[in-house]
């Protein structure tokens, strides 16, 4: 009973803290005459970094508990470098100044229509043929992921040298220009997807025990890996198609949360995770904009920091992996 208060608290606590970086970065450093403008442009960047902690966040933490690894992350399915294959891919054969290219919205909806699709073909028929066998899919994501990376370098090496430079700027994760048109889609995407799966989410803590346990207790758990597998594709694939490949993020806001939470409660690890994936990426840039002037991506920041902090979990876990 303590155990589930102190997770409340620090639950509030939290959220709390988003809610108090959330007005910091709206409203600090404004010039009162520019104010409408300021909004104007902070608010979808802060829209977009809820609904992008959110989906990494929860994406992150059910993976690791289908997978019953928590040193693992959804980007190992391969969506990020997918991402990367059809955007190298367009400027190859259209180049930069085309029309699919430039629509942001356009390139965002071939974005999630390519990784969805691709997700139900090759994991959806993977799991039927492997017979539920979650290993093999992550094997089966790990040669993707080299496969469209192989492809990717191979057309980057060979295209124009011009249109390799804006493509380049083009792949980092960034939210310094955000699409704010396509924010109502997204939030009604991922409603649908949590709606679609609210019954394998709530069977989350019994999945975790294992296939035989699980199905033993009525659980048809080929079922409920397939859909939730699915589901955690297609919420990377939203974030990605938003702002870019965010590789390591994932990796680190669901093991905080774990350290931070200490339960096998997926709805105290599921909004932690979330939480403090909001307070990284509002934080995080705050200072990009603050002090490093736009002259970085988060990403960098986040990829390093995921470096580190994956290497700590190698060490730590080396007994356990």
């Amino acid at each position: 009973m303590l155990a589930v208060k102190s997770n409340r608290s620090k639950i509030i606590i939290l959220a709390g803290i988003v809610i108090i970086a959330s007005l910091f970065y709206q409203f600090s450093g404004i010039d009162i005459e520019y104010f409408s403008y300021a909004m104007s442009i902070r608010t979808p960047k802060l829209i977009v970094m809820l609904i992008t902690a959110f989906c990494i966040g929860s994406a992150s933490v059910i993976f690791q508990s289908i997978i019953q690894n928590t040193i693992v992350t959804p980007c190992l399915l391969g969506m990020n470098s997918l991402y990367i294959l059809v955007h190298t891919a367009t400027v190859f054969i259209l180049g930069s100044t085309s029309f699919l290219v430039t629509n942001k919205t356009l390139s965002f909806s071939i974005d999630l229509v390519v990784m969805g699709f691709a997700s139900m073909l090759i994991y959806g028929y993977l799991f039927k043929k492997t017979k539920g066998n979650v290993l093999y899919i992550l094997l089966a994501g790990t040669v993707m992921s080299t496969f469209f990376s192989s492809v990717t370098s191979t057309l980057q090496r060979i295209m124009d040298p011009n249109e390799y430079d804006t493509l380049q700027n083009a792949l980092l994760a960034s939210f310094h220009k955000v699409n704010s048109s396509i924010i109502g889609f997204s939030i009604v995407l991922i409603a649908l997807i949590l709606l679609l799966l609210r019954k394998e989410l709530a069977l989350l803590n019994v999945l975790t025990l294992g296939k035989n346990h699980a199905i033993n207790l009525g659980v048809n758990y080929d079922r409920s890996v397939r859909r939730l597998l699915l589901g955690v594709t297609l919420l990377i694939a939203i974030a990605t198609a938003m702002v870019g490949p965010i590789s390591f993020l994932g990796l680190i806001i669901a093991n905080l949360s774990r350290q931070l939470f200490k339960t096998y409660r997926h709805s105290y690890l599921i909004f932690g995770s979330t939480l403090i994936g909001m307070v990284v990426l509002i934080i995080g840039q705050g200072l990009i904009e603050r002090v490093f002037s736009f002259s970085v991506n988060i990403s960098v920041f986040i990829n390093v920091g995921g470096g580190i902090y994956f290497l700590y979990l190698l060490l730590r876990n080396r007994g356990n992996v």
